[in-house]
């Protein structure tokens, strides 16, 4: 009886695990968001109309923000009324929830908070 040699498997083993760190470096890198993300939190999140316009276009089109991974989700200012004094303030309390998640997300809640509170 002839022994087959393990020299093809333990290669094949040894190519899989050196690739498989690459793969997860380059899959890593793939899912990073593009390093402009703060500069375009903070644009967004400043008390000017032209803040609020662009933030709400990009809320209107979120897909092409995608790889920002921001945080849309909001509860609407949990425990404001609907429409108080006659104003609907559920687009103004959307942006303050993702100013709030999205800064804390970043670890610049602290220094920004004070601003996405005016910008409300």
């Amino acid at each position: 009886m002839r022994r087959r040699s393990m020299a093809p498997l333990a290669a094949a083993a040894a190519a899989v695990a050196l690739s498989l760190p690459l793969t997860l470096i380059t899959a890593a890198s793939a899912s990073a968001a593009p390093s402009d993300k703060p500069q375009v939190l903070s644009s967004w999140t400043q008390t000017s109309a032209s803040s609020y316009n662009a933030w709400n276009a990009a809320r209107n089109n979120q897909g092409a923000w995608s790889a920002y991974g921001f945080d849309w989700s909001t509860d609407y200012c949990s425990s404001s009324p609907d429409n108080p004094f006659g104003f609907p303030f559920q687009t103004a309390c959307a942006r303050h929830d993702f100013g709030y998640r999205n800064h804390k997300a970043a670890g610049t809640f602290s220094a920004n908070k004070a601003r996405v509170d005016s910008a409300f």
